[in-house]
């Protein structure tokens, strides 16, 4: 009979152990100790609970309570708050259970994303950077590492965790955000939340909704053309679903983006692809935020020749979309038949400069490349003017090389070339009649070209001519 009693009492026990565990407030995992909140913004705050439960939070930073009730799908969601940079501080959130979050910092958050050139960490061999790794702890500096995940819908939530930057977890964080981060903070003398969701490999088409591809017949086709693997999806939305949607109620101050490898066999589709993108985040944040991208770099490896270039010119092309940036790379390879340089520290650097500059309205650094502007014909010569050289250009070779030339018969041949002032002079014996100009458009072209303030100059070419066949490399 004891037994029997014991067996019934236990059973109660567990039952009303269940029952409030299933009361519990809960929170997603970006919600956490260490977090990082935007600074001077009304963030949100969110989970789940029993539906009608009362849900009170206070904070460290004010004396305001907020409050939310659980909705009749168990959800919660409030709006708080935020001073500026700042911390540590507690935030405190009270249901049926109590949990107080602790060691959170107000300061910059970014989310850092793409394919292997963002994912690329200390843990690939980069010995470079023994000394960074070794002196990187940093209290004022958080990471939220997503690891890779697919959903065929939209999550309401990610794995992961906050850490306060380490040696350790450096090491198999993305340099490239790092070393943004690290500009950031340096530079603003602010705390900055770095979120890493990157995936080695990955096409744009599997971090842009399902709808926003498959609704546009033109984004379809090019999806349907990609080729299945063995290390990474392709399918439209997946990686967004898992590892995207669910931060977009979490308040962030921008994107860093390095992506477009994947891509080069729709290259020709990417533009109008990447901004497709862009704007979805932007519609699933509510937010208009600067997103700043990373243009692939120079690698002999692609298909034909200038397979890599059309991917950089799309890329190019993205800046028509308002509260864009794009940082140039083509001085930065060590090894034009390695698909990933190894120097991430510039590119962190340059991205960061761009966010200063753009973002933070920090005007005294060099984060503007010299882009094509216009041409003019005269004599048998093309005059190349480009923007953003209004202090002049520079080359570091003895000559400048990169430009090729073509007459009516559309057959590019190298160009001489001569620098003067903010444009560039070029021209080929051999063609009387120059109609056209491509300049550093081949798979491995290095740059050689810089504007004074040493940022190089980007690809282009003055035709619209579609017959690739008719490029010359001699």
């Amino acid at each position: 009979m004891k037994n029997i009693l014991r067996t019934f009492f236990l059973i109660i026990i567990i039952n009303v152990a269940a029952l409030q565990s299933n009361a519990d407030v809960r929170l997603p995992a970006i919600i956490s100790n260490h977090m990082v909140l935007q600074q001077n913004s009304e963030v949100k705050i969110w989970g789940w609970s029993e539906p009608g439960e009362k849900i009170k939070i206070t904070t460290g930073w004010d004396t305001t309570t907020y409050n939310a009730k659980g909705s009749h799908d168990a959800k919660w969601i409030l709006t708080v708050k935020t001073p500026a940079a700042g911390g540590p501080y507690t935030l405190t959130i009270n249901g049926n259970n109590k949990i107080i979050i602790e060691d959170i910092l107000i300061g910059e958050v970014w989310v850092c994303s793409g394919q292997s050139n963002m994912e690329m960490s200390y843990s690939w061999g980069i010995k470079q950077y023994d000394n960074v790794i070794a002196h990187s702890p940093n209290q004022s500096m958080r990471f939220f590492h997503i690891p890779k995940l697919t959903a065929s819908y939209p999550q309401d939530d990610a794995k992961g965790f906050w850490v306060v930057c380490n040696p350790e977890d450096l090491k198999t964080f993305s340099l490239a955000a790092y070393f943004f981060g690290l500009k950031l903070q340096q530079v603003l003398s602010t705390p900055v939340g770095l979120i890493e969701a990157s995936w080695g490999g990955t096409p744009a088409e599997v971090w842009t909704p399902k709808d926003s591809v498959e609704n546009n017949i033109i984004l379809k086709n090019a999806a349907d053309s990609l080729k299945e693997s063995a290390w990474w999806p392709v399918k439209p939305s997946v990686t967004f679903n898992a590892m995207i949607y669910p931060l977009t109620n979490f308040s962030i101050a921008g994107v860093i983006w390095y992506q477009g490898e994947a891509n080069i066999t729709t290259a020709l589709t990417y533009h109008q692809l990447f901004a497709t993108m862009i704007q979805s985040w932007r519609q699933a944040w509510h937010k208009n935020f600067p997103f700043y991208f990373v243009q692939i770099a120079p690698y002999a490896g692609y298909g034909n020749n200038i397979s890599g270039p059309l991917l950089q010119e799309a890329q190019t092309q993205t800046l028509s979309l308002p509260n864009t940036g794009m940082v140039v790379v083509s001085d930065l390879v060590d090894d034009i038949n390695n698909i990933h340089p190894k120097d991430k520290k510039d590119v962190g650097y340059r991205l960061a400069n761009l966010a200063l500059a753009e973002t933070y309205k920090k005007n005294n650094l060099p984060h503007q490349y010299p882009i094509y502007k216009n041409m003019e014909i005269e004599k048998g010569k093309i005059k190349i003017n480009f923007s953003n050289a209004e202090k002049g250009l520079m080359r570091k070779s003895d000559t400048v090389k990169g430009f090729y030339i073509a007459g009516a018969d559309k057959i590019f041949m190298p160009a001489d070339a001569k620098i003067e002032g903010s444009s560039v002079i070029v021209w080929n014996k051999n063609i009387s009649n120059p109609v056209a100009v491509r300049f550093n458009f081949t798979n491995s072209s290095m740059a050689e070209l810089f504007n004074k303030e040493g940022l190089p100059a980007n690809l282009f070419r003055t035709d619209d001519w579609n017959d690739i066949n008719t490029f010359v490399n001699k």
